[in-house]
């Protein structure tokens, strides 16, 4: 191993750690993208320019043969009027046009077969980067996808924690407790309580309010026939009054 080779190792293994800890997949995928995408019109370019070749030994080639067949024609012309020295002339020029006749046609052949290699090269880098581009598009929808099915996941962990329900559980025992505590108080106060002095009071309470009704209802008698009488008397001296008036 060389030493330059040896030197470039040894950087990649002190910085590749480095370098994959700050590289961001999503944003390298559409780095990707762009330079697919711009990858198309130089292999168009390049295609475009193999097919210009292809045009430009055609044409000279063209062009060529038909030097080469007007020659032709004016050697057989010249020997019909038996003018050999006129044809030995266009035949010395017709093996010129031949040799390069022959050289276009090389190069024809061999530009018309660099120009369908592009072609092939070029239908094979269009299906590869519509595949990658495509590849890409779906990992950064499944990112999209992710990020926020990670945050309903955390959102729902935040609901299913288990300290609050601990929290929840450890309060809703003090309650409790609190609740039973208050009970065993109330429960030892009345025990301590002389109830039955209480109930003493609460019946003599009530024989009491017993006696003052039925005086209550004795004064209501007494005054009812009090007024009873004054009204018989009152009626009495009225019939007398008036007795003695007929009289009169």
């Amino acid at each position: 191993m060389s030493l330059w080779k040896r030197f470039v190792r040894a950087i990649k293994s002190l910085f590749g750690g480095a370098i994959s800890a700050i590289e961001d997949p999503k944003l390298i995928l559409e780095q990707n993208i762009r330079e697919l995408n711009e990858q198309v019109p130089k292999m168009n370019e390049a295609v475009a320019t193999a097919k210009a070749q292809v045009n430009l030994f055609q044409k000279e080639y063209d062009k060529k043969k038909a030097e080469h067949d007007d020659l032709v024609v004016k050697i057989k012309a010249a020997i019909n009027q038996n003018r050999d020295d006129i044809a030995s002339q266009y035949a010395l020029k017709l093996e010129q046009v031949k040799s390069t006749l022959s050289t276009l046609e090389a190069q024809l052949a061999t530009a018309t077969k660099a120009y369908e290699k592009a072609v092939e090269v070029k239908k094979a880098f269009m299906k590869e980067k519509d595949k990658k581009i495509n590849e890409a598009k779906e990992a950064l929808k499944a990112h999209e996808r992710s990020k926020w099915m990670e945050k309903i996941a955390n959102t729902m962990q935040s609901f299913e924690s288990m300290s609050i329900a601990e929290t929840h559980d450890e309060m809703i025992t003090k309650l409790n407790e609190k609740t039973a505590k208050s009970e065993a108080k109330l429960e030892m106060a009345l025990d301590t309580i002389d109830t039955s002095s209480m109930k003493m009071e609460e019946e003599m309470e009530k024989i009491k309010a017993a006696e003052l009704l039925k005086q209550f209802k004795i004064e209501m008698q007494s005054n009812s026939t009090i007024s009873n009488s004054t009204t018989q008397d009152t009626e009495l001296n009225s019939d007398i009054l008036q007795h003695k008036d007929k009289t009169l």
